[in-house]
């Protein structure tokens, strides 16, 4: 796994979501990069996947992409397909995007289950940033139980000096989720003050969905088919 960046800017904070639960992560990050303006600044090369990528509008979409927003002095990591098996490199090559480029903060963006997944909350858990319960006293709960599995996971896990916050929206299943990636949005703007307009957050979040769903969709075929041929050959 190799992390190339043609840019470096310094003391950034990096946005990360990553194929999860309802796929949250994401869907908030392709909303980011639709709404603020971004520049591609870096991809992940990865072996141990697929020699794979998806074109969407006649533009390349890599597994792992990373893109920066100079306004807000933003690193939004966006990824669309990884292995499961992949979450502690990942998390890895997080924590040297984090040092490479100075980031004061990490922001994890990820998808729960839940038994009542319209109620539309979010959770939050910082190891080491005291001042994140304060600004999001009135949009998030902390989460005081549960498993935290993937990146986040793994990130979490790891002792890294970058102060890690992790936000968590509840998810109606393993499906593409827009309502609850919309409300992962809501609760970041009000941490981060980057000023999304919801009005249109859901119509622009189910349009999200439908894309990425498309997108997961074929290279899932891709995939399929690929394996189809593999197994011709040997049998």
């Amino acid at each position: 796994m190799k992390l190339i960046l043609t840019k470096k800017p310094k003391n950034v904070t990096i946005i990360e979501g990553f194929p999860g639960f309802g796929l949250i992560g994401t869907i908030a990050t392709e909303f980011l990069m639709e709404h603020l303006k971004t520049e591609k600044i870096g991809i992940v090369e990865m072996e141990e996947v697929p020699a794979m990528i998806a074109i969407h509008q006649n533009r390349v979409i890599e597994p792992i992409s990373i893109h920066y927003n100079k306004a807000y002095n933003l690193v939004l990591v966006h990824a669309l397909n990884i292995s499961k098996e992949l979450g502690w490199k990942v998390a890895e090559m997080v924590a040297d995007l984090a040092k490479a480029l100075s980031a004061k903060e990490i922001i994890s963006l990820e998808g729960v289950g839940s038994p009542n997944p319209s109620s539309g909350r979010v959770f939050y858990f910082a190891n080491r940033n005291i001042q994140a319960p304060k600004r999001l006293a009135d949009t998030a709960s902390p989460l005081m139980e549960g498993i935290i599995v993937g990146v986040t996971g793994a990130l979490l896990a790891k002792n890294i000096s970058t102060p890690i916050v992790a936000l968590f929206a509840e998810a109606q299943s393993n499906l593409p989720d827009s309502k609850a990636a919309a409300e992962i949005i809501k609760v970041l703007d009000a941490y981060t003050g980057l000023n999304i307009d919801p009005k249109p957050l859901y119509k622009q979040a189910q349009m999200f969905e439908e894309k990425l769903k498309g997108i997961v969709q074929k290279q899932q075929a891709a995939e399929e088919l690929q394996e189809e041929k593999k197994l011709s050959y040997v049998g």
